[in-house]
């Protein structure tokens, strides 16, 4: 390998890195998120609260799955320059340069198993946490 196809694929790596590091980021901030509102309301049971809570947590899930897209995009770059001729290296950080794949979309990516289970599993706390909470307050 020449020294410009390495610095193109550790420029990718670099775009992948920080996208993974974005989603971690984001299933950390929705977690304080829900925790917080859950101490807000903690005193007096408000519905208000639970609602906020799982509208959160699904724009968190919808902004995390175009992270997770991006990043399987630029994996898909990645794979393409790796394969590809010296002389084709352009340094260009296009995705549309890589071969299509459906599984690289957002709505793929949004329902991905380890989207889906995390944040699924949250929706479900909540409305689990939110049948409980009202059978106790009536």
């Amino acid at each position: 390998m020449t020294d410009n196809k390495i610095k193109h694929l550790e420029f990718i790596q670099a775009v992948i890195t920080r996208k993974n590091s974005n989603s971690f980021f984001i299933k950390g901030w929705s977690i304080s998120i829900i925790a917080a509102l859950f101490v807000l309301g903690a005193d007096d049971f408000d519905e208000k609260y639970l609602m906020i809570a799982l509208f959160t947590t699904i724009m968190f899930w919808i902004l995390d799955g175009f992270f997770l897209s991006q990043e399987r995009k630029f994996r898909a770059l990645y794979n393409n320059i790796r394969t590809i001729k010296e002389e084709k290296i352009d340094f260009s950080m296009n995705t549309n340069q890589a071969k299509p794949n459906t599984r690289n979309s957002w709505f793929r990516s949004l329902f991905s198993y380890t989207l889906f289970l995390f944040y699924g599993f949250m929706i479900a706390l909540l409305w689990l946490i939110n049948y409980f909470l009202c059978s106790l307050s009536s």
